[in-house]
């Protein structure tokens, strides 16, 4: 058999590999990682009724929350989770991933979904450790990160990830 075969074989093998390993893990949602997650924040960081808060009103807010309200001062938190996405402009799968978080968030109360271009926060994006687009982190009603995913989550998917929180 010729190298130049062997070569074909082996890089068919690898693909292969690399596609069932995405097929598998593309868009589950992941419990927070012991890095990224943030302290269990006190009785007193409880969200107000409406679930309406801003940077001023969260002094003890958990790392997560923070570091994005820094980024993007306009952003809420839900009265029961915040779908937080991290998107950017040139991918397809960000706007399924969009259409889906934005029908869970309008089908469940208390739920908001917050897109963030991360071409645009790169800071934020580095500090979260966001890796690829489109990340979906769940964030509970204090801003704690309970669950993340990378790529295209399904709609049952993400419903699942909201038990958690």
């Amino acid at each position: 058999m010729s190298s130049g075969i062997v070569i074909a074989l082996v890089a068919v093998v690898v693909a292969l590999a690399f596609g069932l390993h995405r097929l598998r893990t593309d868009g589950r949602f992941s419990s927070a990682r012991a890095g990224t997650a943030d302290a269990q924040p006190s009785a007193d960081d409880a969200p107000p009724a409406d679930g309406q808060r801003v940077a001023a009103e969260v002094p003890g807010a958990p790392a997560t929350w923070q570091a994005v309200l820094e980024a993007v001062p306009s952003a809420r938190l839900g009265r029961q989770a915040t779908l937080l996405q991290f998107s950017s402009a040139f991918c397809a799968p960000c706007r399924a991933t969009k259409r889906t978080l934005s029908e869970v968030a309008d089908v469940v109360p208390g739920v908001v979904h917050l897109e963030v271009d991360a071409e645009h926060h790169l800071d934020l994006v580095r500090r979260l450790d966001v890796l690829r687009t489109p990340t979906t982190l769940v964030l509970d009603a204090t801003g704690v990160e309970v669950a993340r995913a990378a790529g295209a989550p399904r709609k049952e998917q993400v419903l699942q990830a909201l038990g958690r929180a």
